[in-house]
């Protein structure tokens, strides 16, 4: 059987670069390709792919450029084949890096460029690489002994528990809520489309936590500290639970911890 193929979008630092090494290190002989705007700036995951010789293939992908979402779906199907797991991880607070905390922050421009970042790309990543999903192996999940409901491949949207439009009591955020609320309508939307298949792609969004990165530097400060997660232990929460994801659990939003997030 062929070696599983995971592909990870937002690959060079944060939660992408350590899905790359949880699968490196944890699902051996899975190979991963790792896709970011400028590979060359990569430093550390051009690292792991030297220390990870015919395993690591990067990519450059930036995942506001239609065409080169589109050309490397090309690649990867005249290199691979397949795709057994694709994780849309690349994600943006705001352009300005701060969230909007009341109505005179928000901008037209602020809003576009975090919807095309976090929702947009993710479902342009979906239209091109669905068809390699449906042609993989079904290496990653768990497959029910019934034929007609084992999946080929899984696809995860990494969203955020304030894209929950049920769990929002706070406000504020208007773009990011915003644009993670998409992501979870196209999520779901994927897994309908997806589900009628055959074979069938298991859709899922995961909120990762409040998790040490760039993204939630300018909030760490308000953050317990038993609640702010390493890229390490946010991953390994998300990997046991794509580790046991099967068709009946697509279409669905999941904590780090495994529970089900409201819409």
């Amino acid at each position: 059987m062929a070696a599983s193929i995971a592909l990870v979008q937002g690959a060079s630092r944060g939660l992408g670069l350590e899905f790359c090494k949880h699968i490196l290190h944890n699902k051996s002989p899975a190979a991963v390709i790792a896709t970011c705007r400028n590979p060359e700036g990569a430093a550390e995951l051009r690292g792991l792919a030297a220390r990870h010789p015919g395993r690591v293939t990067v990519l450059k992908l930036d995942v506001n450029r239609e065409e080169e979402i589109g050309g490397a779906a090309e690649r990867i199907k005249e290199r691979f084949g397949k795709v057994d797991l694709l994780i849309n991880s690349s994600a943006m607070l705001h352009p300005s890096g701060r969230g909007e905390t009341s109505l005179r922050d928000v901008s037209a421009q602020g809003i576009i460029s975090t919807l095309t970042t976090n929702t947009v790309g993710p479902l342009v990543m979906a239209k091109y690489f669905s068809p390699l999903l449906q042609r993989g192996g079904g290496g990653f999940g768990q497959q029910p002994l019934e034929k007609a409901k084992r999946h080929s491949g899984i696809l995860v949207n990494i969203t955020a528990k304030v894209g929950s439009i049920g769990d929002n009591g706070l406000g504020g955020w208007y773009s990011y809520r915003m644009s993670k609320a998409a992501l979870n309508m196209a999520t779901r939307n994927l897994s309908i489309e997806l589900g009628r298949s055959r074979p069938k792609v298991v859709c899922v969004s995961m909120h990762p936590g409040t998790v040490n990165t760039d993204l939630s530097r300018p909030y760490r400060r308000n953050v317990p500290e038993d609640r702010l997660f390493s890229t390490e232990q946010s991953v390994n929460c998300l990997m046991s639970i794509i580790d046991t994801l099967d068709i009946n659990k697509t279409g669905k939003a999941y904590s780090w911890d495994g529970t089900e997030l409201p819409w």
